[in-house]
């Protein structure tokens, strides 16, 4: 368990809200795929839950640059915030090509991938609001794994579907597209879950 020094509680609490506003983009992009109305006032939801993630990272870096004794070590401070501005950066990302191409009607591996993302991004919140106590942060770790390794069994079944049964070319790489990038950010996700287990491991 980490003791808690004078800035101590300012790092949880920033790690904190970048992962609740990162599990929020991912279940606006979640309702973005499955509804499929108004794609444009979604990413445009997205873009401003991204923004705040991006003011959040810069909080937490200007933080880290002024202070002296940090929870944990400063590099895996760095590399956790990283890691989580890349999940959302790749939703925020996901959302804009949903625009830009104009899919009319996803394919189902993908709104099936965009639920996983969303499960993933929960774990995630609960691993890292839990991050001051260790409270079971492995096992969440686990969870995460898990579910990127369905991610990637839908990909790929997905992927199998799309080359079998779509017939415009056309369609077909905007499809294959979107299915790409949201299973970059479930990898992504497992990113964030190496650096949580890095964390615990070294303070064990």
């Amino acid at each position: 368990m980490f003791g808690l020094l004078s800035n101590d509680k300012a790092f949880f609490s920033i790690f904190a809200d970048l992962a609740d506003k990162i599990h929020e983009a991912s279940g606006l992009l979640k309702s973005m795929v499955e509804t499929g109305d108004r794609p444009e006032e979604y990413a445009a939801r997205i873009k401003n839950v991204e923004h705040q993630c991006d003011d959040l990272t810069h909080n937490l870096v200007r933080k880290l640059n002024s202070t002296f004794i940090t929870p944990f070590d400063r590099e895996d401070i760095h590399d956790l915030a990283v890691k989580l501005d890349d999940v959302v950066d790749l939703i925020d990302s996901t959302a804009d090509r949903l625009v830009a191409v104009a899919v009319a009607r996803t394919w189902p591996q993908i709104a099936s991938l965009a639920d996983v993302l969303h499960r993933q991004t929960k774990v995630i919140k609960n691993a890292v609001g839990n991050l001051s106590k260790h409270d079971h942060i492995l096992d969440r770790c686990v969870e995460i794994h898990m579910l990127e390794n369905e991610g990637d069994r839908l990909f790929h079944e997905g992927l199998v579907h799309l080359f079998q049964q779509m017939k415009d070319p056309i369609e077909l790489l905007k499809q294959k597209e979107i299915i790409e990038k949201m299973e970059r950010a479930t990898d992504r996700c497992e990113d964030v879950a190496n650096v949580l287990e890095a964390i615990v491991l070294k303070s064990a």
